[in-house]
């Protein structure tokens, strides 16, 4: 016997809503990996900025600005 309009109806309502919950998934999934990309990236600076001798990011580009070009 075949499945009545509703059924029908109701079977594809279920089908969409699972498809939804596993969007929301992989969209979190997705956002936790890239925070965690983030974070990484964060410790990373902060181990090169503590072994860091040269000067200052800012004191860099601020000696770059002031340079002056000698004509040879």
């Amino acid at each position: 016997m075949p499945k009545s309009l509703e059924s029908r109806l109701n079977d594809l309502i279920h089908e969409i809503t699972e498809m939804r919950k596993q969007i929301i998934l992989d969209k979190t999934i997705k956002v936790e990996a890239a925070q965690n990309r983030i974070r990484e990236w964060k410790a990373l600076g902060k181990k090169v900025s503590a072994k860091w001798n040269g000067p200052s990011a800012v004191e860099e580009i601020r000696q770059q600005r002031e340079k002056t070009w000698c004509e040879e």
